[in-house]
């Protein structure tokens, strides 16, 4: 739990996270069947992971750990849009959700960076 007494699913930046994984599951639920085990399932499993390492982060007991569950975070949000990225290369993607894609990363990136800096001052 944080010092200021808020948890984890309280935190703006766990509750993007959660948005951004559930537009993740909905838009690879129309990749074509033969992806099911190769990029569906990397996509999902690098945005579950984005939620997932911010809340075990918080609920660690040193802030040298909390930190490097949330530096998992971060590197799991860039995996994802590499990811994006190449589904847009493999044409399963349209140019609008795709921005739309990016632009809700790039706001869980930089609420993930804002929060990891406000971390580190507060440990």
């Amino acid at each position: 739990m944080l010092n200021s007494g808020k948890r984890y699913n309280d935190l703006n930046v766990w509750l993007e996270a959660r948005r951004l994984s559930k537009d993740i599951y909905s838009v690879t639920a129309e990749f074509p069947k033969e992806e099911q085990f190769g990029l569906i399932n990397q996509m999902r499993r690098s945005a579950i992971s984005i939620p997932s390492n911010i809340a075990e982060g918080c609920g660690r007991n040193y802030p040298k750990d909390s930190i490097q569950f949330f530096y998992i975070a971060r590197g799991s949000i860039y995996e994802l849009e590499t990811q994006l990225y190449l589904r847009f290369d493999l044409e399963y993607i349209e140019d609008v959700k795709l921005n739309q894609l990016l632009i809700l990363t790039e706001t869980t990136r930089k609420l993930l960076s804002g929060f990891i800096k406000y971390y580190q001052q507060i440990k």
